[in-house]
């Protein structure tokens, strides 16, 4: 190894080292549950694989869509997903130790090139070196190929992607996309940098982790993106990435367990269809009187206090008849929610049929008709939303 080689090694270790973090209580919590589950029940998309002689059993999974807001990768039984390593990007930075090298199939673009140049922070394209991105979703027009594009379901790109490894919880983006070039549809894979700063100076272009224990965990929703002012883009070494979206990281997770997350969701368009469900039907308008009716001017992400048109009222707020909650909630078993329990908003759904008013079925999950502009989406004002969403404190929401 060249001297100046064995120097970047000493200083990836030290800068990584300062980085990493152990996994919170409710992430190693929902890491036990899902694991202890085994086998993803709503399958956003399956039938790829982590390992060329491995099963295609590997998933896109949606089970907590609806309640935390995430989207996971899961195998059969206990199985996550195991992480190769990507180096495309740009190549030959200060950050290359050398380790890309034994990479046979580099490439030196990555899937979101022209938004990073687009942010003008003086880089051209990602660093696997220095950006640690994660490789999800997955294109190919092969016969048979299967495929899942995370922006129907409301990631967006360049957005924060929370990665459980060895024993760490590492913040990284969504920087790029499995295609079709290889023989099967592949999942499981993340830039040279992410992968150190979990497993090591051990990984290196051609040798991954190949246990099937990495969480990666995707955030739908406009406000998992840092944007071109949200992260040091132009960073030089990993460890100043990584720290410039920790508190964006540390928001984003405290989604899960806590039962009040901001939940959105995007897919194709469709006409609107009357719904048949056996619950009772609601009044389309029902008039509710409150002696605080001001909307709140300070941005908020409980759903249960200030983030519709009647604070308190919200979805997850408590109730005792359905005229204790904001349309379009009903009161269901003493908690505000929609009207047919298991088909509102992220469920899986094939017809509009399948889903409670006022959402219908987009692209396999009931969702608003406006994609990237659902509930919880950003917004400056109402006609930034969806019907029958308005904009309060600055996310789309009931606004009474």
């Amino acid at each position: 190894m060249h001297a100046s080689n064995h120097l970047l090694l000493l200083a990836a270790l030290g800068a990584l080292g300062a980085s990493a973090r152990d996994v919170p209580a409710n992430v190693r919590a929902f890491y036990d549950s899902v694991k202890a589950k085994g086998t993803c029940t709503n399958k956003l998309a399956t039938g790829f694989y982590a390992k060329d002689d491995g099963p295609n059993t590997f998933a896109y999974c949606g089970d907590h869509v609806s309640d935390y807001n995430v989207i996971y990768l899961k195998g059969s039984g206990t199985a996550f997903a195991d992480m190769d390593i990507d180096c495309d990007g740009t190549q030959g930075s200060s950050a290359d130790d050398g380790r890309c090298g034994s990479s046979g199939d580099t490439q030196s673009v990555t899937s979101f090139q022209d938004t990073v140049k687009g942010y003008n922070k003086g880089i051209k394209d990602l660093d696997a070196n220095i950006h640690p991105y994660v490789v999800f979703g997955n294109e190919g027009t092969k016969s048979g190929w299967k495929t899942f594009d995370p922006e129907k379901y409301g990631i967006k790109p360049l957005s924060i992607i929370a990665v459980v490894c060895g024993e760490k919880l590492i913040y990284g983006i969504w920087g790029d996309e499995n295609g079709d070039d290889g023989d099967k549809p592949m999942v499981g894979e993340a830039s040279i940098s992410l992968a150190t700063a979990c497993f090591g100076t051990g990984m290196n272009g051609n040798s991954g982790h190949d246990a099937a224990d990495v969480l990666y965990i995707a955030f739908p929703g406009s406000d998992a993106v840092p944007g071109a002012s949200g992260a040091s883009w132009a960073a030089t070494t990993y460890a100043k990435f990584e720290s410039s979206i920790e508190a964006l990281g540390d928001k984003l997770i405290a989604r899960i367990g806590s039962g009040t997350t901001i939940r959105s969701s995007t897919s194709k368009t469709s006409t609107t269809t009357t719904k048949a469900t056996t619950s009772s039907t609601k009044a389309t308008t029902i008039l509710k009187t409150t002696t605080s009716s001001t909307k709140t001017t300070t941005a908020s992400t409980n759903l249960a206090t200030s983030s519709c048109g009647w604070p308190g009222h919200c979805w997850g707020s408590t109730c005792s008849s359905n005229d204790d909650c904001l349309d379009p909630w009903s009161c269901v078993n003493k908690i505000c929610d929609c009207e047919w329990p298991g088909h509102c908003e992220g469920t899986e759904c094939t017809t509009d049929n399948d889903c409670s008013n006022p959402w219908g079925c987009y692209g396999g999950i009931c969702s608003c008709e406006y994609p990237g502009h659902c509930y919880g989406a950003a917004c400056t004002n109402d006609s930034e939303c969806s019907d029958p969403w308005g904009c309060v404190d600055a996310a789309c929401a009931p606004d009474g």
